[in-house]
C-alpha cells in the first residue's frame, strides 16, 4: 500500500469510530477518501464542494457560528462533521469558518451509509446524541473486570442471610447473648411484633451491660440502639460501605418494601471486596494521638488507587475520601477538647468546599470555620482561637494543607458567634460583589462536622429563605458560576497551560468539574435544596422541577465522567510515587477519552447557556 495511504488508515484507525471497523473494512477505505485543504478564514463546509461529503479534521481548526454570529461549537484534529450526510438534521444556519489553515479528509455521504448499514458499532456513533454516547462511555468506564463482582454492582440484599432469628424487647440480655452466639452472629435484631424496635452488636454487650454492672437479667430494650440507619435492599454494597464509614458502625438493618430482611456488616462487604475504608475510620476513632493521626492519613492516597482500581466513581471515591477526612476533623476536636477542658459555650465546627460536598480526593486543602453560641463573652475567644489552631495544625499534618485563601477556623473572620455569620450571610446575599462571589464556593456550600447543639440549621435556613427569593443575587451567582466555560476548542493550543511546570495541560479540575458544581450550586440555592453533594443537588433539582430530567441526567453523567478521569489521573500519580494534581495531558488520554471528553464539555456549555438566558445574565457580566 502506498506510504501516504498507510498514514491515512493509521490515523483512521486512531479515532472514534473508525477504530470500531474491521481491519480489512480499514484497509480499503483510504481509497474511498479525498484530501481538502482550506485556508484560515475559509467557509466551511466549502461551498463549492461537488457531493455531501462526511469531513474528518486531519490537521487545523474549524469554527461553528450560530446566524448571530455567536461560537456554537468547534472541529479539531479527529473530530468529525456529519451534518451533510444527515439532511433532515442539518442545519443550514450553523455555518463555519477555518480557524487556522486546516486538511480535511472527506467520506462521500454514499459511502459513510453504507459502512452504517454494514457495521453496527461504528452506525451507532452517529446514531446517538452527546448525550447517549456519554452515557455508554460511563458505563463502560466502571464496567472493569475488578468492579464486576465487587460491591460496585452487587445489592445489599443479595449479601445477607435473610433467616432472621430476632428478639424480643423483654427479652433478657442474658437470653439475647446466648442468641447472638447460637447464630454465630456480632449482631441481633429487636423487633416489637413487625416493627423494627433496635439492634444490640457485641460492642452494646460490652459496653452498656459488662463494664456497666447492668444485671443480665436485665431486659434487652435498655442496652439496645434504637435510632437505627437503615439501608434498603436495592443498595449498592459500596453505597452501603460509605454509609457505615461515615456513621461509624458495622451493622445496618436491611429494608425491603418496609420490612426488614436482615442486617448487613462488614463481614458480609468483606467477603465481596475490601472495606478497608470503614476500618479506616475505625482506627482513627481509636487514634490516641496526632501522630497516629497522621500514620493513618498517609493510607488515604493507597485507598483511593485501591477504589479506583476497583472501578469506583468519582462521586464513590469522593465520599469514602470525605468520611474518613470528617473523622480525622472530629478525632482532632476531641483531643483539643482533652487538652483545653470543655468549651465555655456550645459551638459547630463546619467545613465547606470539596468536603461539605463530600467530593474529595486524598489530599485536599481544608476549609473550615466556627460557629459559636451568641451568649460567648469577648475572653471566650482565646479558647476557640486555640482550639481551632489546633485542630487546623493537625489536619495540615495530616495532609489536610492550610487554605491558601485562610479561610480556616484560625482566621478570627471565619471564626464567629451565631449573630455574625447571619449578618455575614445577609450581607452576601442581599450585597452581592466581587467577594461575596469568590466566598460561595466555600460558604455556600458549608456542612457541619460537629454541631452538638444543631445551631448550623438556623444559618443554613436562612441561607436558603433569604437566597431562593433574591433574584438578583442568583443572576449574580449564575453570571459569576457560567464564566468558568469549558474548553469546546479542545486540545488546541489556546486552551492547553505554557510554560513552567504544568506546560501541555489543562486543568481538568477547574475546566471539567467546577462549572458543573457551579450550576448545581445555583439550582440549590435557586430553589431551597438542602444538599451540598453536587449529585444529590441534581437531583434534588430535577425532582422539584428546577432542571428538568434530561438536563440532570446530562450533568451528572458529565461529572462522574470527567471527575473518573480526574480521580484515575491521581491515581497513576500515586502509583508512580508522585504527588497527585488536577493537570491532564492530552497524551494521557485515548482518541474515544478525548471524544466523550468534548461531549461532556459540550453538555455543560449548553446548560450554561440555558441558565444564563433564564436570569439574562449578560447585565451582570
Amino acid at each position: 500500500m502506498d506510504v501516504e495511504l498507510v498514514e491515512i488508515q493509521e490515523f483512521l484507525a486512531n479515532h472514534p469510530p473508525f477504530d470500531k471497523l474491521p481491519a480489512e473494512t480499514l484497509e480499503r477505505l483510504p481509497k474511498r477518501l479525498s484530501v481538502r485543504y482550506l485556508r484560515r478564514g475559509s467557509a466551511f463546509p466549502p461551498e463549492d464542494a461537488d457531493q455531501p461529503y462526511l469531513y474528518i479534521v486531519r490537521r487545523g481548526a474549524v469554527e461553528l457560528r450560530d446566524p448571530q454570529g455567536d461560537l456554537v461549537g468547534k472541529l479539531a484534529e479527529g473530530d468529525l462533521w456529519a451534518k451533510p450526510c444527515a439532511p433532515d438534521e442539518n442545519d443550514p444556519s450553523i455555518r463555519g469558518n477555518a480557524a487556522e489553515d486546516a486538511l480535511f479528509y472527506l467520506l462521500p455521504c454514499e459511502d459513510l451509509q453504507t459502512l452504517r448499514e454494514q457495521h453496527t458499532d461504528f452506525a451507532e456513533h452517529f446514531e446517538q446524541s452527546a448525550t447517549n454516547r456519554l452515557r455508554r462511555a460511563l458505563d463502560a468506564m466502571i464496567e472493569t473486570p475488578a468492579a464486576g463482582s465487587g460491591l460496585m454492582t452487587v445489592n445489599v440484599g443479595r449479601l445477607v442471610n435473610r433467616i432472621l432469628v430476632p428478639a424480643a424487647p423483654e427479652t433478657s440480655i442474658r437470653k439475647a447473648a446466648q442468641l447472638m452466639s447460637e447464630l454465630q452472629s456480632s449482631s441481633l435484631l429487636i423487633m416489637d411484633g413487625e416493627r423494627l424496635a433496635g439492634m444490640i452488636t457485641d460492642r452494646d454487650l460490652r459496653r452498656r451491660c459488662i463494664a456497666a454492672g447492668l444485671s443480665y437479667d436485665r431486659p434487652v430494650r435498655e442496652i439496645m440502639t434504637e435510632r437505627l440507619q437503615t439501608v434498603d435492599a436495592e443498595t449498592l454494597g459500596f453505597q452501603a460501605l460509605i454509609t457505615m464509614t461515615r456513621l461509624n458502625v458495622h451493622h445496618l438493618p436491611v429494608m425491603e418494601h418496609g420490612r426488614v430482611v436482615g442486617i448487613l456488616s462488614t463481614t458480609d462487604l468483606t467477603r465481596v471486596q475490601s472495606a478497608n475504608a470503614v476500618y479506616l475510620v475505625g482506627d482513627v476513632h481509636r487514634a490516641r494521638d496526632l501522630d497516629t493521626l497522621v500514620q493513618i492519613s498517609t493510607k488515604l492516597g493507597e485507598l483511593q488507587v485501591h477504589l479506583v482500581s476497583s472501578g469506583a466513581t468519582a462521586d464513590q471515591v469522593g465520599q469514602a475520601i470525605s468520611a474518613i477526612n470528617d473523622a480525622i476533623t472530629l478525632r482532632l476536636i476531641e483531643f483539643a477538647e482533652a487538652e483545653l477542658g470543655p468549651p465555655p459555650v456550645p459551638y459547630a465546627w463546619m467545613v465547606g468546599g470539596s468536603q461539605a460536598r463530600r467530593e474529595q480526593s486524598a489530599h485536599s486543602d481544608q476549609d473550615n470555620a466556627l460557629l459559636i453560641a451568641d451568649h460567648m463573652k469577648p475572653e471566650d475567644d482565646a479558647y476557640f482561637a486555640t482550639l481551632a489552631g489546633m485542630v487546623n495544625d493537625g489536619l495540615n499534618a495530616c495532609g489536610y494543607i492550610y487554605c491558601p485563601g485562610d479561610v480556616m477556623a484560625r482566621n478570627p473572620k471565619w471564626r464567629q458567634p451565631l449573630r455574625l455569620w447571619k449578618k455575614y450571610f445577609n450581607t452576601w446575599i442581599q450585597r452581592p460583589d466581587p467577594m461575596a462571589l469568590m466566598l460561595c464556593s466555600v460558604f455556600f456550600d458549608l456542612r457541619p462536622v460537629y454541631d452538638p447543639e444543631g445551631m448550623f440549621e438556623e444559618i443554613h435556613d436562612q441561607v436558603l429563605r433569604l437566597s431562593k427569593n433574591s433574584r438578583i443575587f442568583i443572576a449574580y451567582l449564575t453570571a459569576n458560576a457560567i464564566q468558568h466555560r469549558p474548553p469546546l476548542g479542545f486540545f488546541r493550543n489556546f486552551v492547553l497551560i505554557h510554560g513552567g511546570d504544568h506546560d501541555q495541560t489543562f486543568d481538568i479540575k477547574h475546566r471539567g468539574t467546577v462549572p458543573i458544581i457551579d450550576l448545581a450550586r445555583v439550582y440549590a440555592l435557586s430553589s431551597g435544596i438542602t444538599e451540598t453533594n453536587t449529585l444529590e443537588r441534581l437531583r434534588t433539582a430535577a425532582e422539584n422541577g428546577a432542571l428538568s430530567r434530561e438536563g440532570a441526567a446530562n450533568l451528572t453523567d458529565a461529572a462522574e465522567f470527567i471527575g473518573t478521569l480526574r480521580m484515575r489521573h491521581q491515581a497513576a500519580q500515586l502509583r508512580r510515587g508522585e504527588k497527585a494534581d488536577n493537570f491532564v495531558s492530552p497524551d494521557e488520554l485515548s482518541p474515544l477519552e478525548r471524544g466523550h471528553l468534548k461531549d461532556a464539555f459540550i453538555l455543560i456549555d449548553r446548560m450554561q447557556e440555558a441558565l444564563g438566558q433564564r436570569y439574562q445574565t449578560g447585565r451582570f457580566t
